[in-house]
């Protein structure tokens, strides 16, 4: 289930007064990645399959029950491609790695085990992404030109924008401990992924952990152009570094009396969202 919430191309303000009418600040020559269309996203995905190294697996095979405690990206692989008979516009194939947190019980009142696992899950999105025909270099980096991608006729192949993508903390909505009806097929892991995990990947083979995961995204697609902006001035410190202190009772005399911990809001204040202070999570 995916839910867009937001799917908008990119505008700048405008600013009133410009040129000689425009007075406090002078104008700059800026190279600088514009966002040229963005959508957001809201996507349960439902029952994906956690896979594990072999010897975590062999727990899960005999295990009576599983839970997943946690879910984290541990990285994203993002790929842009144009698309045919629509120009200036592209697909964004996006996959999520998940490492997957859980406790498996080998018994109804025992001791349970964590372990560890990764989710997969993959989505594509169109955006428009305009179109450039043109080669950047740099003197930061040095590129190779591939002949087969020019074009015959110009010498230039249309260059593809770049693609973010911006993922909040995911949430594990779900999990079962199910047996195995039709054997899943293990995901292409990057290797960089397979030795975060520990290992390779088995395919469960008589029962498997299936999970649900809570995700918000954001993908963007991107060009560098130039832009004239407004300068006011430089960014100066408005502040001193401070010396860092090794003394405990120095620093711990700089935290202010936690007044709220003693003095609970009262009914009113609770209503009013006059709640300053929160115990939970050292806040």
């Amino acid at each position: 289930m995916s839910e867009t919430i937001l799917n908008a191309e990119q505008t700048a303000p405008e600013t009133p007064g410009s040129g000689e009418e425009a007075i406090g600040f002078d104008p700059v020559c800026l190279e600088v990645p514009r966002i040229y269309d963005n959508c957001g996203a809201k996507d349960c995905l439902r029952d994906l399959t956690v896979f594990f190294t072999p010897e975590n697996q062999t727990l899960i095979e005999t295990a009576t029950s599983a839970r997943v405690t946690k879910v984290s990206v541990i990285t994203a692989t993002v790929d842009v491609d144009s698309v045919a008979f629509n120009r200036g516009y592209y697909s964004v194939d996006e996959t999520f790695y998940f490492l997957c947190c859980c406790e498996v019980y080998s018994a109804a009142r025992a001791t349970p085990t964590s372990i560890s696992g990764l989710a997969v899950s993959s989505k594509r999105v169109v955006l428009y992404g305009s179109e450039g025909c043109v080669k950047r270099f740099s003197s930061d980096s040095t590129a190779v030109i591939d002949p087969a991608e020019l074009d015959c006729c110009t010498g230039y192949s249309s260059t593809l924008p770049t693609a973010n993508v911006q993922v909040s903390s995911p949430v594990a909505l779900s999990a079962a401990l199910s047996p195995v009806t039709v054997a899943p097929i293990a995901p292409f892991v990057p290797e960089d992924v397979t030795e975060f995990i520990g290992g390779e990947l088995a395919v469960p083979e008589s029962q498997q952990v299936t999970t649900t995961i809570g995700v918000f995204s954001i993908t963007t697609l991107s060009r560098e152009v130039q832009l004239m902006l407004p300068s006011y001035d430089f960014c100066m410190p408005r502040k001193e570094c401070a010396d860092r202190t090794d003394d405990p009772c120095e620093a711990f005399g700089k935290i202010e009396f936690p007044t709220e911990a003693f003095f609970p809001p009262n009914a009113q204040d609770s209503e009013q969202g006059d709640m300053s202070f929160d115990c939970r999570c050292g806040g």
